[in-house]
């Protein structure tokens, strides 16, 4: 930090109004801080999104006096704070609902209080992007300390997902016999240590793409929580936070364009969650950066995948880590990077992954021989998504990326619940599932209900995968052949409200392509005689969501938190 730079906390604490200073740094005196506290050194926020609600955060209450331990040795002034927090596996109707309010709980946290920069420790999925998108609208230095994920999970000689098993409970059911007391012995092997999601889902994708952008130590989003060596890199990313202000290391010098860029190419090449879509481009919509939906085809949809985990492959994070993790892929991907970008230690990317070794080709292939020369997301155009919808070819069946085939309609999530099994439904293998009203404003939250499960009659018929389609989202652990995201969404009058039961859908991945097949005069006839389905959102911050919440393709933020808005203070309120 240049020397006529003034720390942000000097405003509370050294400032020209000597009543302020005495106020605010007398009332912290009853916590014993000496006056060398208040002397400037670099007040550090800890935002800790730990809770006994979120299993998967569990930790972080004691990583954060490991992250205090590295700022106090850098010479800071560590203030841990909460936020909320949001746990996937437990909140209802959906963590998404959410994540806006967690990220002005961000903001307003830091914007409110006398801090220079910003840790934030996360774990979760929502936890991450809230976090980041809160920070980014107030923008100071800021370093993310990812939580890690679970080590394997361990069932009859066995491993398993601590995701991906939830999506075969079903199966197991009626395939395999499972009994009450198998899954209950399945759930402790499956979730056997602290940490989050141990696949590549959106938690371990959140991660990734945090250090994919510049925003951790290199090589940290990969370890497992439980590794000795996460407590060593949060201790380091205490140190290096104080550096970070020192050196007005904000974060929209490292959020840049480029490193958005690069965020969506290694996203494809670890086979990561469709819910990157979302959240980075409500992040980028936070820090001033113009990311649209189609720069995630553009950028990554010919990027081959190079990591061999679940829902995309067969391994999972502990064997990625192992294996050399992210440093590996972001090594191997720099014929595609920006390696050029500024990262938090205040070095190029390329400089922070040049030396690196692989220890097993099995779980990350090189870009001469992938697993698949193309893995990235695919954008839809077309009648049933004018302003789009996105697919994960990595995660989806072969024979189904081109495919035509009649709809099956359900109108409402509780609509699909209660006529899904039902023996007589009118459905086939190469029918189309077609789920309205789970958007952004429909559910209201755009819940991870897309890839909904195949028709028992189906299943024990061996039919593994079919086309299914909404305007939700799905879990990062998943999988099959879902058209997710379509915007506008069904319940303000998209087009996919208007799809009817033996419609026939046409879905054409390599053309991009999604439409239905009525004519353009029976589609109108249907919108003018279409009622808008009345609202069940009265009142609080729910209210607030739907009135506010923009759709998918712009990462369903609030239009009134885009745009950064920095850190000044404009008043002082004593």
């Amino acid at each position: 930090m240049s020397k006529s730079k003034k720390l942000r906390s000097s405003e509370w604490f050294n400032s020209d109004n000597k009543k302020m200073n005495f106020v605010h740094r007398s009332w912290l005196r009853n916590q014993g801080y000496p006056d060398d506290y208040f002397e400037g050194k670099p007040v550090i926020g800890i935002c800790n999104t730990w809770s006994e609600l979120t299993p998967c955060n569990g930790h972080l209450r004691q990583f954060a006096e490991i992250v205090k331990r590295g700022i106090l040795e850098a010479g800071g002034f560590p203030m841990e704070f909460p936020v909320m927090s949001l746990g996937e596996t437990i909140m209802r109707p959906t963590t998404m609902l959410f994540r806006n309010l967690a990220s002005m709980d961000t903001e307003e946290s830091i914007r409110a209080n006398p801090l220079d920069g910003i840790v934030l420790l996360t774990g979760c999925d929502k936890t991450t992007p809230s976090t980041l998108m809160g920070a980014c609208s107030v923008d100071l230095p800021t370093i993310v300390v990812p939580g890690g994920p679970m080590l394997s999970g361990r069932f009859r000689g066995e491993k398993i997902g601590s995701g991906s098993m939830n999506w075969m409970v079903k199966e197991k059911q009626k395939n395999e016999a499972f009994t009450d007391a198998d899954f209950r012995e399945a759930e402790v092997c499956l979730a056997r240590s602290i940490g989050h999601c141990n696949t590549m889902g959106t938690a371990s994708t959140m991660a990734t793409m945090v250090e994919a952008l510049g925003l951790t130590l290199p090589g940290f989003s990969s370890i497992p929580a439980a590794d000795s060596r996460k407590k060593m890199f949060a201790q380091l990313s205490g140190r290096r936070i104080v550096e970070m202000v020192k050196e007005d290391l904000k974060l929209s010098k490292i959020l840049t364009r480029e490193a958005f860029e690069n965020a969506i190419v290694t996203n494809s090449a670890v086979g990561g969650s469709t819910n990157l879509i979302v959240h980075l481009t409500a992040i980028a919509g936070r820090i001033g950066v113009d990311l649209k939906l189609e720069d995630f085809d553009t950028h990554g949809s010919k990027v081959p995948l190079l990591v061999n985990l679940k829902p995309s492959g067969k391994h999972l994070m502990e064997d990625f880590y192992y294996a050399g993790g992210l440093p590996v892929v972001l090594n191997r991907l720099k014929p595609l990077l920006h390696n050029e970008v500024i990262t938090a230690n205040g070095k190029s990317l390329g400089e922070n992954y040049k030396d690196v070794a692989c220890y097993d080709d099995d779980v990350i292939s090189s870009l001469e021989n992938p697993l698949k020369k193309e893995a990235g997301i695919a954008v839809l155009k077309g009648n049933l998504c004018m302003d789009g919808s996105v697919i994960k070819p990595s995660a989806a069946s072969e024979h189904l990326m081109k495919h035509t085939g009649k709809a099956v309609v359900f109108e409402t999530m509780e609509d699909y619940h209660d006529r899904i099994d039902d023996p007589d439904l009118d459905i086939d293998k190469d029918s189309v599932i077609v789920l309205k009203g789970v958007g952004p404003k429909g559910y209201p939250g755009m819940p991870e209900v897309g890839n909904v499960d195949l028709p028992e009659k189906l299943i024990m018929q061996g039919v593994k995968d079919m086309v299914r389609i909404s305007d939700g989202r799905m879990s990062g652990t998943a999988g099959g052949t879902v058209i997710l995201h379509v915007s506008p969404e069904s319940t303000i009058g998209g087009n996919l409200a208007f799809v009817e039961n033996g419609d026939l859908i046409e879905l054409d991945v390599e053309a991009r392509s999604l439409n239905l097949m009525i004519s353009e005069q029976e589609l109108a006839k249907r919108r003018s005689e279409w009622k808008v389905p009345e609202s069940l959102a009265k009142r609080g911050y729910v209210k607030l969501y739907v009135d506010h919440v923009e759709q998918a393709h712009k990462g369903a933020d609030f239009d009134f938190l885009v745009g950064g808005s920095g850190s000044k203070v404009e008043r002082d309120s004593h």
